[in-house]
C-alpha cells in the first residue's frame, strides 16, 4: 500500500482502550482532534465513540484512518497479535507504541514495523491514566527525532515529551527503570504498613508518616555536598556521611524485626543482601551507593 494521501494532519488512531488508551483518546477528542478507535473487546470503545470518536471495525480500518497510530496495549506481543493480519496497511503510518515490555523486544518491534514500511516511535507514559493530558504528565520518547518533531503538536497534548535518543529501546529502558523505583517503593510502603499494623496501628494513621519519609528521599539525596549521580559516574563512594556498614546494620535490624513479627522477608532480605555483598567485598567504609557494584554484576 502506498503512503496515505490527503489524511487530516491531526487525525489520530488509538488502538487499545484500557484505562490509558481511554485517557489518550479522551484527551485528543477534548482538544478537537479527529480520533478513530479500535479495541479487541468492542464495547470498550463505546465511551470514546460517545465522546465523538469514530469506531473502526477492524485493525486494518483503524490503521487506514490516520497517519498517526497510538498503541496502548498490555505488551508488545499484543501489537503483533492485533496488527499481524493488517500489515498491508502499515506502510506510511507512524506507530507510537505506549505499551510496556523489554528494551530488546522494543527494538525488535521497531525493526518489524520498518520492514512493513511504517515508522516507529517508542513512548513511556510516566503518569497514571487520570493524569494524562495534565500539566503533571510527561512521556519519554526514543527513536527517530524527526518523527517526534513531526507529531509533537499532537503528542504534547498527552504530556510533555522528553526525548532520550535514537535507540528505540531507550524510552522503554527509562520507563522500566522508573517503574523499578516506583514498584519497589510501593512494596516498601506496604511492608512498613504491615510492620506497624502488628502493633495495632491503622494504615490510615501510619501511611501519612511513611509517605512523608518517601517524599523526603529525593530532598535528602539532593542536599548532599556532591550529587550522588556525579559521584557514581566518577566511581566515587565517599563514606563521610553514611557507610555500607551503617546501612547494612540497619537492614539487619529490619530483617530481624520483620522475622519477629512473622512478616514476609522477600523485600528486606533482598536489601540486606546488597549490603552484605558490599561488606563482603571489602567496601564497608564506603558510601551506601557502593551496593551498585553487585547490582551491576551480581556474580
Amino acid at each position: 500500500m502506498n503512503k496515505p494521501q490527503n489524511l487530516t494532519p491531526d487525525a489520530t488512531t488509538v488502538i487499545g482502550l484500557g484505562p490509558m488508551g481511554q485517557a489518550v483518546a479522551r484527551t485528543l477528542l477534548t482538544a478537537g482532534h479527529p480520533v478513530t478507535v479500535w479495541n479487541r473487546t468492542a464495547a470498550r470503545a463505546d465511551a470514546a465513540v460517545n465522546a465523538g470518536a469514530e469506531r473502526a471495525t477492524t485493525p486494518c480500518e483503524a490503521l487506514e484512518a490516520s497517519d498517526l497510530v497510538l498503541l496502548s496495549l498490555t505488551d508488545y506481543q499484543a501489537m503483533y497479535d492485533i496488527l499481524g493480519d493488517a500489515t498491508e496497511a502499515l506502510a506510511g503510518r507512524t506507530l507510537v507504541n505506549l505499551g510496556s515490555d523489554t528494551p530488546d523486544r522494543t527494538r525488535e518491534a521497531a525493526e518489524w514495523a520498518t520492514d512493513y514500511g511504517a515508522a516507529f516511535l517508542t513512548g513511556g507514559v510516566m503518569v497514571p491514566a487520570p493524569m494524562v493530558g495534565t500539566d503533571a504528565a510527561h512521556i519519554y520518547y526514543s527513536g527517530d527525532r524527526q518523527l517526534l518533531d513531526r507529531h509533537e503538536r499532537t503528542l504534547e497534548l498527552l504530556g510533555r515529551p522528553k526525548y532520550l535518543g535514537e535507540d528505540p529501546g531507550l524510552a522503554q529502558l527509562m520507563y522500566q527503570a522508573q517503574l523499578a523505583v516506583f514498584l519497589t517503593t510501593l512494596s516498601g510502603l506496604m511492608h512498613a504498613t504491615a510492620m506497624l499494623g502488628t502493633a495495632g496501628m491503622k494504615a490510615a494513621e501510619s501511611l501519612p508518616e511513611l509517605l512523608a519519609s518517601a517524599d523526603a528521599i529525593g530532598d535528602i539525596l539532593r542536599a548532599g555536598e556532591t550529587h550522588p549521580g556525579t559521584a557514581l559516574d566518577a566511581g566515587e563512594h565517599p563514606g563521610h556521611l553514611s557507610t555500607v556498614t551503617m546501612m547494612g546494620a540497619t537492614s539487619d535490624h529490619i530483617v530481624d524485626t520483620s522475622t519477629s513479627l512473622g512478616l514476609d522477608l522477600a523485600l528486606p532480605s533482598a536489601v540486606q543482601g546488597h549490603y552484605r555483598r558490599a561488606i563482603g567485598n571489602g567496601h564497608g567504609s564506603d558510601n551506601w551507593t557502593r551496593i551498585i557494584d553487585s547490582i551491576r554484576k551480581p556474580g
